[in-house]
């Protein structure tokens, strides 16, 4: 009898082992959806943006080459902007290898969109060496950094807020620098946690940090969600008023090189001129 269970516990681990990795390594599901925006023109074309959020880039799970399909990915959704909210890279210990800040931003250059790509930094990438992945990131045409700060990208209003868990984001210095740019206005950030206070004039929130929980349990919820508001900003969409967020739960992982029953994403939301 104790060998039959230790037999069947040994399988049901192997199992869980095999389930993790597969989490892990899939490629991103993407998710979808669609919003209307009065500040669009009536008649005019649908707006697509692509939400990447935590690629971290480290071994065994995220190598650069893994990174470079995923960008192959985004690419062939065709979107008129991407919007990365933060941490390209994991200096997690239990990585197997860590990679130069060159190294990391590289396949993201390959990144293609109408209006470009815009990017906020997140905790890890301020804790690894922001000044060497701005360095790179910079000679990237097409990538616009935005830390506290806003840009126009066609019609749409992208504002950046740098990261709220290391303590580095302004939404009053963003929020200003948005002001006299015209179009849907969107805000771009590393931790959801700042959805509160992001003005109700600003239709859409993208955000990344929780990775959904990385690990979750199979009936939903994770142990932990790196947000002070446990669950309600951890995963996917939230409508409050009169605003929407979206927290991606990323690509990658972080502290530990495992997924489980949660999944790598990408986010492809739609904005639409009033419908009649």
């Amino acid at each position: 009898m104790i060998k039959k269970l230790l037999l069947i516990g040994l399988i049901l681990g192997f199992a869980l082992l095999g389930k993790a990795w597969y989490d892990t390594m899939r490629d991103p599901v993407v998710h979808r959806l669609t919003l209307n925006s009065d500040a669009l023109d009536p008649g005019t074309s649908p707006v697509t943006v692509a939400l990447l959020a935590d690629i971290h880039v480290a071994g065994p799970d995220m190598p650069p080459s893994r990174l470079a399909r995923i960008v192959e990915q985004v690419n062939r959704l065709e979107p008129d902007l991407v919007a990365i909210a933060g941490d390209l890279v994991s200096e997690k210990r239990t990585a197997t290898k860590a990679y130069s800040a060159e190294e990391i931003v590289a396949p993201l250059g390959k990144l293609t969109a109408t209006y470009g790509v815009a990017m906020v930094p997140g905790n890890h990438d301020h804790w690894f060496d922001w000044p060497g992945l701005s360095q790179q990131l910079a000679q990237h045409q097409q990538i616009t950094v935005l830390a506290n700060d806003a840009a126009q990208f066609g019609p749409l209003v992208i504002g950046g807020v740098d990261d709220d868990f290391t303590g580095r984001a302004d939404m009053e210095k963003t929020v200003a620098k948005m002001q006299g740019l015209g179009g849907v206005r969107i805000m771009l950030t590393h931790s959801p946690d700042v959805f509160p206070s992001v003005p109700v004039e600003i239709e859409l929130v993208l955000a990344g940090h929780t990775h959904c929980g990385q690990i979750a349990y199979p009936w939903g919820g994770s142990p932990a969600t790196m947000s002070d508001f446990g669950e309600l900003y951890a995963c996917g969409v939230v409508e409050q008023h009169g605003k929407t967020l979206i927290t991606s739960g990323g690509p990658g992982t972080s502290l530990l090189p495992i997924r489980l029953f949660t999944q790598p994403e990408i986010w492809l939301i739609e904005i639409r001129p009033p419908q009649r």
